[in-house]
């Protein structure tokens, strides 16, 4: 299981929605996910469990799909469901991320493409590492990206973390 760098640490895990369902006459944010993406879910769900400090929180588009795969992951922390991620960008999502309680060691976003892996890139640095690469070429549906945060919620910024992990649940 992962650790904590250091004990002023915490832990940021930024997720896309698993693969959603498009039924007619359905709006955006409506979709709910497909049989494909439930799956995924909760696979993600039990990587989080199996590598990854405990969730203490989490922060949740509003997005049926959203709050679909958050059910299907099982991650059952305290959740914030907020309309500013649907669609957010780095500067939005770093804006929800900041309201965060001070306790929390390890938090979840679950949002969408573009926002998660755009945010993980700017959170990172923009790197040429292989993770990073990796969320360049494509940020599937479920996937993770595990970044170490050195400071508190409210003094992240671009490039103020490290990008640890990059999962693609399959």
């Amino acid at each position: 299981m992962a650790t904590h760098n250091t004990p002023h640490s915490r832990t940021l895990i930024l997720m896309r929605h698993g693969k959603s369902a498009y039924p007619a006459g359905v709006a955006d944010h409506d979709r709910p996910l497909a049989p494909r993406g439930r799956r995924q879910a909760a696979m993600a769900g039990d990587w989080l469990r199996a590598m990854q400090p405990p969730v203490d929180a989490v922060l949740c588009s509003t997005s049926v799909r959203t709050r679909d795969t958050l059910a299907a992951a099982g991650v059952t922390a305290p959740t914030t469901f907020s309309e500013a991620l649907y669609g957010a960008y780095p500067a939005q999502v770093l804006a929800e991320i900041a309201e965060t309680d001070a306790s929390v060691r390890t938090l979840l976003v679950v949002g969408h493409d573009p926002g998660m892996p755009t945010t993980a890139l700017d959170l990172a640095g923009n790197p040429d590492t292989g993770d990073a690469v990796a969320i360049r070429e494509k940020f599937p549906t479920s996937a993770l990206a595990v970044l170490t945060v050195p400071c508190s919620w409210t003094e992240l910024t671009s490039s103020s973390a490290s990008l640890t992990t990059f999962h693609v649940p399959r």
